[in-house]
């Protein structure tokens, strides 16, 4: 029996990076998934490669702006319809904002904080219902910027921070029901370390090496970046029925780039 056999796993932000990885590998798991990401392209082209490999009636996908209430409310309404149940809500969607204090202005800061707290606020208020009903579980992905600021990512460490707040207000709130946990995320190869990666000066540098420099220069114990691969199994595991007792709580996934305790 495979962990998620008979589950119904929703993945936000999918197209993609670790949301992308994840889905592929809860639908090796057994699960029925449910993505959605804001790019309709993209998105449609993984799900016809999902629906390939594991079968038509195992994918649903749509585009959706989770920073869009109606559309996050819709979207779950489909869910409900389609497949009668969610047993994990994985909200992923959100990415860095790279700057100062004194390079931000009051509209970065509100366009942050929105993206970072209402990616998360609108699928667990649309999802609770469904969650509530199959005993489910939140898994979020969240940043070691949460507790480890970065100084050139004040907006975003600030906005990380917050939601890490919520999502331990949320395990209390919602429990026996719902079980809510986080994935606090180091350097992961994906997003805009690829971007980075392709934007490099010297284009005769391979990527191994850029991302072992990189992993050098930010102090990585383990020497590299972290691959959505890897990520995506900490989700699935606080995701699923071996993680039954666990609840309120954040896993790191950063090679060891954390230094609190």
């Amino acid at each position: 029996m495979k962990p998620y056999d008979g589950q119904v796993a929703v993945v936000t932000g999918a197209s993609s990076g670790i949301g992308l990885a994840t889905a592929r590998l809860l639908l090796e798991q057994g699960a029925r998934v449910a993505i959605c990401a804001r790019g309709e392209g993209r998105l449609l082209e993984v799900a016809a490669v999902m629906r390939r490999d594991h079968g038509e009636g195992r994918v649903l996908a749509r585009a959706v702006n989770v920073l869009d209430p109606a559309a996050v409310g819709a979207f779950a309404a489909e869910v409900g319809a389609e497949y009668g149940r969610c047993d994990l809500l994985v909200n992923n969607a959100g990415q860095g904002r790279v700057s100062t204090f004194a390079d931000t202005s009051d509209a970065d800061w509100r366009a942050e904080v929105d993206l970072k707290l209402f990616s998360q606020i609108h699928p667990v208020r649309a999802f609770l219902p469904l969650l509530k009903g199959a005993q489910g579980a939140l898994v979020a992905g969240n940043s070691l910027l949460a507790y480890q600021p970065q100084p050139h990512m004040v907006c975003t460490s600030s906005a990380r921070a917050a939601v890490q707040n919520l999502l331990k207000s949320l395990s209390v709130e919602l429990a026996p029901e719902v079980r809510v946990n986080s994935v606090l995320m180091g350097l992961i190869g994906s997003g805009q370390w690829t971007r980075r990666f392709a934007e490099r000066p010297d284009k005769s540098v391979s990527r191994e090496d850029w991302y072992a420099d990189l992993a050098r220069r930010k102090g990585i114990p383990l020497g590299r970046l972290g691959d959505p691969a890897e990520a995506a199994a900490a989700i699935a595991f606080l995701g699923s029925r071996a993680a039954s007792y666990i609840t309120g709580a954040q896993l790191e996934v950063s090679g060891g780039l954390s230094r609190h305790i």
